[in-house]
This record gives structure tokens, C-alpha cells and sequence, in this order.
């Protein structure tokens, strides 16, 4: 007589998931042990304060190569370096490249955002669109929702799930898709994004230590980032259809909470847009044509003032000033879509958006303030320029050249990234070193960016530090009771090492063919 055994659960994790997972689970106990972000720059500060001093005790120096001086370190632990971190504090903070422009920049996306105009811009890209596209157009509008920031995940991630349901299929299923490529697919968009402003001001900053006069402008990976958009949105599309959908078939039946989200409906939230803001978006739509109309028929003519010297167009005001080009077009066509349906009455109500969408910017300008403190005094002391120089030295003696560099970058900062979760935190930290050295080695900072954009987005969708990893899994919860850490991780993880693996493929043939990463950009 033989004893009757079930069969393994279908969402029982194999043997290779379980050891990932307590791997993960390891790095989440210890990415919990740092301290906040801006608490961490501060430790740093320290450290540095700490190792600049042994060097400079130590007469540690390097001959920099760019300009034939020998560069030395100034201990933080003295009275001109106490001085410096009293009486430059405030410009410190205030001269911050990423400052000014993500500033601006929120200026115009709060009206945008505060309007309804982004929501409804979202909404009616995945509405009525038939079940054959729909994972596709939901990856796809991900990552045009980029320009929107953290809110795409507040937004699409529910989003994705209701839309999925409304042509039949799981909705499960559809915030994974809407998540993942939010997440993973982070900094890669068909639009120029606030991200896009942040990384060029830190990539500047960093670059100053070779190059005072070096400037990185929001558009320099432009191109290579509306191709990784397109590409990415395939590669989930693809990898959801054959491996995660079937995944998600194959899990046990569990009956849906009787409170799980309709598929659509009027209310706020629901995929159907009514007439007001159907013709809302066809105002802004015409406002935006007309807006870019305007700037180009200003910038045609040969003597243009809004041309740059010689009459170049990627040197030019337009391009130079990009921030301030994107605030005006987020703020018309916000105003447009808000005087339509009735989001903006008065001239006092777009002030008021753009009060409360800087208001929301608050944490990140907190965070600013300690990155800022601790990149001067990165560059004050001469450590990081140091460690460019000798840095760059060691590889150009082993004969390590730029992809081989490249994908030590990669690795790195993918690793970081677990931990790490901030994009801008994350960079502040490695930009100092990384952005220099490849310098010293020929590679221009915007390559070095574009390598870092890869790292820095794909593993968000695989780490449970990221705060959004929690808020997908309690929207999964809601359709799906059972569902846990391991069960949103089984279905995230082979998307994210997917993605990896093809976007940095393309970046490879990218620099091989040679095709400029922005205008004006050359890859090398």
C-alpha cells in the first residue's frame, strides 16, 4: 500500500528561487541596517573626512595627465578645510547642478501632473486598446510615463491591473507588466524626464574634476533612450507572453477578493474617460503642436537669437536651456487640459499646482542638500581626483579597455542597486570616481551615464528594499490573497534579468556601430 502524496503547489518556489530568495532575503536585512539616504551621505562626509586626512598625512598624490599638474590631498581634519565646510555651505547648495534644473523642470510637470492632465494622458493609453497589444501598450506607456517620476507608480501600477482585467486576463499579470517596466525600465523613455536632469547636473558635477568647463546637458543620452524604450517594452512583452503568463496560469486557482477593483468604470481611477477630459487631451495635444511650432519657426532663421554660435542648433539656447523649454511645454498644455475640465479657473490656481507639486519635491531637496555637502568635499579634498588618476593608470597598465570598463560599471552599480534603491543617491555616490577615470581614459562622461542608466534601473523590480516592490505586492494582494514576497519575486526576476542582459546588448552594438547617444553626443 502506497501513501498518497500531493503534488509540489505549482507557486512553490524551486530549489534555485529558494536559494535566491534567501539571498535576497539577506540583502534586505542588510540594506534595513543603513540609515537613511541623506544620514548616509553624512557617515560618508565622516569617512571622508577620515581618509583624507590619513593621505594627506601619507603625501599621497597624482600627476593628472590632463593638465601635466601633480594633484594632492587636503585633509578635511584642519583649519582651512573647517573653514571651507562653514563659509561654502550655503553655495555648496545652492550652485548644485541637479538644484536649479529638476526645479524648473517640476515647475511645469506639477501643473501637468496637478491638472489630471498626466492620469488621463496614462488612462486613455491603455484604454480600448485590443488584448493582442495590450501588454505591449502597457510597457510601452510605462515608460512614457517616466516623465511623471514616482507618481507612474501610483498611477499605472493599478492601472495595469484593472486593464488586464477588462479584457479577461490576470490582473496579477497586469501590475507586474505596469510595475517592471516603470521599475526596471526606469531610465529609458521616448520624452526627456526630470531623471534625465538630475544624472546630467550630478554627471557635470562629477566631471568638473577633469574638466571645469565640461557641461551635460538633459538630452545627451536622448537617443539611446528612446531606442531602450522601444526595446525594453518588447522585451517585456516578450517575456510576459511566453514564461511570466504562464507562470501565473499555472498557480493554483484562488477565488478573487470580493473587494478587488472593478476592470473600469467612471470613477477616479477607472480606465473610461469621460467627454470633458477626451477633449481635454485634444486641446493639450494642439497646444503642445502649437507650442513646438512656435519654438521652431523662432529658431529657423539663420541669425536666430535662439540659435548657438555659428548658428549651431545643438549648441543653442533651446537645447542648452532645456529645462526651461520643458517647464513651458508641461505648464501649457497642464493649463490647457485644467481650463477644460474645470482643474484651472483662475490664474491663481496654476501658481497654487506648481506650490503643491514643489512641495512633493521636498525629500528630494533634503536629499540634495547632503549629496551636495559631500560631492564639494569630495572635490575640495582632491581623494576622488586621486582615484581617478590612479584608477585610470591601473587600467590602462592592464590593458582593460572600454568595454571591459564598461561592464565593470555595470556590475558594480547593479550590485549597489539592491541596496541603494535612489537613482540620484546612488550616483551621487560612484559619479565622483567613475565619471573622472573614464575620462582619463577617453570615454566622455555621457557614455559613462548611459552605462550607469542600465544598472540603475533593472534590478528596482528584484529588491524588496525598493519601497514600490511593497506597494505592487499589496496591490497583487488585492486580486490575489496568497500572494507574497516570493511569489511577486518569482514573477519580477526573470523580467528584470532579461531586460539587463538585452539593454546592455544594445548598448554594446550601440557603441560599436557608433550612433550618437544625444545631438550632438558622439558615443566615442
Amino acid at each position: 500500500m502506497t501513501t498518497a502524496t500531493s503534488p509540489p503547489s505549482p507557486d512553490a518556489p524551486s530549489k534555485q528561487l529558494s536559494r535566491l530568495l534567501a539571498v535576497l532575503g539577506r540583502i534586505e536585512r542588510l540594506g534595513n541596517k543603513l540609515p537613511h539616504p541623506f544620514w548616509l551621505f553624512g557617515v560618508l562626509s565622516v569617512i571622508l573626512a577620515l581618509v583624507s586626512w590619513l593621505l594627506s598625512a601619507t603625501g599621497a598624490s597624482a600627476l593628472n595627465p590632463a593638465t601635466g599638474k601633480t594633484v594632492g590631498v587636503h585633509s578635511l581634519v584642519s583649519g582651512e578645510g573647517l573653514r571651507m565646510m562653514i563659509s561654502d555651505a550655503v553655495t555648496n547648495y545652492a550652485t548644485f547642478p541637479p538644484l536649479g534644473t529638476i526645479l524648473v523642470v517640476m515647475l511645469g510637470v506639477a501643473v501637468a501632473d496637478r491638472s489630471g492632465l498626466l492620469p488621463a494622458m496614462l488612462r486613455a493609453a491603455v484604454a480600448r486598446v485590443p488584448a493582442r497589444w495590450l501588454t505591449f501598450t502597457l510597457a510601452f506607456t510605462a515608460m512614457v510615463a517616466h516623465v511623471a517620476s514616482d507618481a507612474a507608480y501610483v498611477v499605472l501600477v493599478p492601472l495595469g491591473a484593472m486593464a488586464f482585467r477588462a479584457v479577461g486576463r490576470s490582473p496579477m499579470l497586469g501590475a507586474v507588466v505596469a510595475f517592471v517596466s516603470v521599475s526596471a525600465g526606469y531610465d529609458a523613455s521616448p520624452l526627456v524626464t526630470p531623471t534625465d536632469a538630475i544624472l546630467a547636473g550630478l554627471t557635470t558635477a562629477a566631471a568638473h574634476t577633469v574638466d571645469p568647463s565640461y557641461v551635460v546637458n538633459p538630452l545627451s543620452n536622448y537617443f539611446f533612450s528612446v531606442a531602450s524604450s522601444v526595446v525594453l517594452a518588447v522585451v517585456v512583452t516578450v517575456v510576459t507572453e511566453k514564461v511570466i503568463a504562464r507562470r501565473v496560469a499555472a498557480m493554483p486557482e484562488e477565488p478573487e477578493p470580493e473587494d478587488a477593483p472593478e476592470a473600469a468604470g467612471t470613477e477616479a481611477g477607472g480606465l473610461t474617460l469621460r467627454p470633458e477630459e477626451r477633449r481635454g487631451l485634444r486641446n493639450a495635444g494642439l497646444a503642445l503642436l502649437a507650442y513646438a511650432a512656435l519654438v521652431v519657426a523662432a529658431m529657423a532663421p539663420a541669425g536666430s537669437p535662439l540659435r548657438g554660435e555659428g548658428g549651431s542648433i545643438v549648441e543653442s539656447p533651446v537645447l542648452t536651456g532645456i529645462a526651461v523649454v520643458l517647464a513651458v511645454a508641461f505648464l501649457i498644455v497642464g493649463a490647457v487640459y485644467g481650463r477644460t475640465v474645470g482643474t484651472v479657473t483662475t490664474g491663481r490656481d496654476i501658481p497654487d499646482q506648481m506650490a503643491k507639486g514643489l512641495r512633493e519635491m521636498a525629500p528630494i531637496l533634503v536629499l540634495f542638500f547632503a549629496i551636495s555637502q559631500f560631492l564639494a568635499y569630495f572635490k575640495w579634498t582632491g581623494v576622488g581626483e586621486v582615484l581617478a588618476i590612479r584608477g585610470a593608470g591601473l587600467l590602462k597598465s592592464a590593458g582593460i579597455t572600454g568595454p571591459v570598463a564598461f561592464l565593470g560599471v555595470l556590475l558594480v552599480c547593479t550590485v549597489i542597486n539592491l541596496l541603494v534603491t535612489s537613482g540620484s543617491a546612488q550616483w551621487a555616490l560612484v559619479s565622483p570616481v567613475f565619471v573622472p577615470m573614464f575620462m582619463l581614459l577617453d570615454i566622455p562622461p555621457e557614455v559613462t551615464q548611459a552605462v550607469y542608466r542600465i544598472a540603475d534601473s533593472c534590478t528596482n523590480a528584484a529588491t524588496p528594499m525598493s519601497a514600490y516592490f511593497v506597494m505592487t505586492l499589496g496591490v497583487v494582494q488585492r486580486y490575489r490573497r496568497s500572494a507574497g514576497i516570493g511569489t511577486l519575486l518569482s514573477l519580477t526576476l526573470p523580467l528584470c534579468l532579461v531586460m539587463l542582459a538585452a539593454w546592455t546588448l544594445l548598448f554594446y552594438a550601440w557603441w560599436a556601430l557608433g550612433i550618437p547617444l544625444g545631438p550632438g553626443v558622439p558615443v566615442r
